[in-house]
């Protein structure tokens, strides 16, 4: 009796070990995921999309061995409702955020990406600008979904290159070495060491990386390795940054170029570390902007670099050149190399696409506005396309918007003022207004505009802003 138990608890034991194993190997097929996201890059920056001026072999090799989208759109033309609708799925017709607004965040019932990954199992990690929930509140990164965060919790906080703290999870890290006018720790550099970390530590099991890196956002400066390959290579020209205390450039144009550089540098310690640890074609990565770029006092410095070419406009704007934006995804061995997509494509379909690569589903009850384009990346399937894509920027009564649908393009500035209307097959640069030419196709495009468009939270202004003192001494 007691040798019959043994052996049947032996076999029990091999059945659960056996059962084990196989879970083991069933998380180990489930791809990682990497959302790089840079800040204010404009679509032609890049050696891949165009870019002559700036050298940026890392992410342009990302592009040759992926897939390059030559059609794809921020959540919205600044930083803050676009990280919205990325991490929602939604348009900003629907998400929570949709201004530059620190008083508006996620709550509890907004879901997130990292919300629906982490329930798959996922280990997921933030490192960078998050902007969507500041401290005490729901909206901050650990309550979203997040393990693991390193970054800035305010966009404002992210502004600064040598802050003198930052958040790692809950706590402020102080920088001591960076008070006092000092550059001891460049920001980017420890958020970046802090991501290669994450993802060596859960390279035993899938994992998202979300990387919202703060480059090349101004203030313009960047350490002096980065510039020294560019010096003597342009105007030298002196960019003043007119906000007070802010760091300004004597050779802009320099340090914009190194800024763009050091990004691609890190870029390819990515793509390095994944080979390293052998699970470079287990992880699907992507590389974008998280709007277009940048324009104010700073559009001379885009326009040298032919930033947003052959674009209008820029960040800020709901023309092309604040709202297209680079797209790479690559994936050896599922997306065919060197291939290009035009497929129409937004911020909001990042959501239900990795929850497609990750073999889970949005929740049931979680709207979303994102359709899944993992068919296009792997070649397989049919792909389902958007019947429009919608944005808007909503602070207060002020709201600006626009809707593509199909080649023709409404834009809005403001609501006092009347819609034009763009022929994107005929007029990529948006040149021509054909709204008189054609008034049905503005009353249709308008009237869709109107539909997308649901009332957005009222959100109580509780949060004081806090001045430069509070985060560069």
């Amino acid at each position: 009796m007691l040798r019959r138990c043994f052996v049947l608890l032996t076999c029990f034991s091999c059945l659960s070990l056996s059962l084990t194993t196989v879970s083991q190997a069933a998380d180990a097929q489930k791809p990682n995921l990497i959302f790089i996201m840079a800040d204010d890059l404009g679509y032609a920056e890049l050696g891949c999309y165009g870019q002559t001026k700036i050298k940026t072999p890392h992410i342009d090799q990302l592009a040759a061995d992926g897939m390059k989208f030559t059609q794809a759109y921020a959540g919205c033309m600044v930083c803050q409702p676009s990280r919205s609708v990325l991490m929602t799925g939604q348009h900003t017709g629907h998400t929570a955020v949709r201004a530059n607004d620190l008083n508006q965040l996620l709550y509890e019932e907004d879901k997130t990406v990292a919300e629906v990954l982490k329930s798959a199992g996922y280990a997921t990690g933030c490192f960078g600008k998050w902007g969507l929930g500041y401290a005490g509140t729901p909206g901050r990164p650990n309550q979203k979904g997040f393990d693991q965060f390193t970054g800035q919790l305010l966009q404002v906080h992210a502004h600064f290159y040598y802050p003198f703290w930052i958040w790692r999870n809950e706590e402020k890290v102080m920088l001591p070495e960076n008070e006092n006018n000092q550059r001891g720790t460049y920001i980017h550099d420890l958020i970046h060491e802090d991501a290669k970390a994450f993802i060596r530590k859960n390279k035993d099991q899938p994992f998202f990386a979300y990387l919202p890196y703060i480059i090349p956002h101004v203030e313009l400066v960047v350490p002096e390795e980065s510039e020294r390959p560019y010096r003597g290579k342009f105007p030298k020209t002196e960019i003043k940054d007119p906000r007070p205390g802010y760091i300004g450039s004597e050779d802009g144009l320099t340090t914009f170029a190194g800024m763009v550089s050091r990004l691609d540098d890190h870029v390819g310690e990515i793509v390095t570390l994944l080979e390293q640890l052998g699970i470079r074609d287990n992880t699907l990565l992507i590389f974008t902007s998280d709007n277009g770029g940048q324009g104010g006092n700073w559009k001379d410095m885009t326009d040298f670099f032919h930033g947003n070419a052959p674009l209008k406009g820029h960040k800020g704007t709901m023309y092309e050149g604040g709202l297209r934006v680079p797209f790479i995804a690559s994936w050896p061995g599922k997306i065919a190399p060197g291939t290009t997509s035009d497929l129409q494509i937004g911020f909001w379909d990042v959501l239900p696409t990795f929850a497609d690569a990750a073999g889970t589903k949005v929740p049931a009850g979680v709207d979303i506005d994102g359709i899944s384009f993992l068919p296009t990346l792997l070649g397989k399937g049919k792909q389902k396309q958007h019947p429009y894509l919608y944005w808007e920027y909503t602070k207060g009564a002020i709201r600006s918007r626009a809707l593509r649908m199909g080649d023709w393009k409404a834009v809005q500035n403001r609501m006092n003022r009347p819609v034009e209307l763009y022929d994107l097959s005929q007029d990529i640069g948006e040149t021509k207004d054909l709204a008189s030419q054609h008034p049905d196709k503005v009353k249709e495009l308008t009237r869709t505009m109107e539909q997308a468009h649901t009332a957005p939270r009222d959100f109580p202004q509780t949060l004081k802003p806090v001045g430069i003192k509070g985060y560069v001494k």
